[in-house]
């Protein structure tokens, strides 16, 4: 099997941790990672490690590599999805519908551990998760057009009150006072 990023060198057998075989390019540092596989090897981890990774975690992850362009299964060549990982990084996974494998370029997997998402690549997968991302990003975007409509403070403080109106039990009489001038 060629890497499906780089194209021309052979996958080779690694282990991403100990008891996760993988088939690894020695070129760009991606892995092909069986689901089936990881799923072994994270209930596994689970029982025996629980909670031992957030030891080691950066305050910010790093922007790791992440091919741009659709990437096709080394083993069935059907054109894998992307799914996007969270919403503060722009690294998306590529899974392969047909063979149940996913493919992690280089840096993904470092990139997965500091986000505390190393246990979770199939939910990052789910429906529900892609949809958080996308709501994570639209609030972002408008966080950011309301700090550079209203600078930073008032954005801030705007931020607040909507976060506190949001689960307030009188929201709607607090609003219609707002609205009175």
């Amino acid at each position: 099997m060629q890497c499906p990023s780089c194209k021309t060198h052979p996958l080779k057998p690694a282990r991403l941790e100990e008891g996760l075989p993988v088939q690894s390019c020695q070129a760009c540092d991606g892995a092909m990672v069986s689901l089936l596989h990881y799923r072994d090897w994270a209930e596994y981890r689970h029982v025996s490690e629980l909670n031992t990774e957030s030891e080691n975690l950066q305050a910010e992850p790093i922007e790791q590599g992440d091919s741009q362009a659709a990437l096709t299964c080394p083993k069935c060549a059907r054109i894998m999805s992307k799914f996007a990982i969270s919403g503060c990084t722009k690294n998306r996974l590529d899974l392969c519908n047909h063979c149940d494998e996913a493919w992690l370029d280089g840096g993904e997997w470092a990139l997965l551990k500091a986000l505390q998402l190393s246990n979770a690549i199939p939910r990052i997968f789910t429906d529900a998760w892609q949809h958080k991302v996308r709501t994570d990003i639209s609030e972002q975007k408008l966080q950011a057009r309301f700090a550079k409509l209203l600078g930073e403070a008032d954005a801030e403080k705007a931020a607040d009150v909507r976060a506190w109106l949001k689960s307030h039990k009188k929201r709607a009489d607090i609003l219609f006072y707002l609205g009175q001038d």
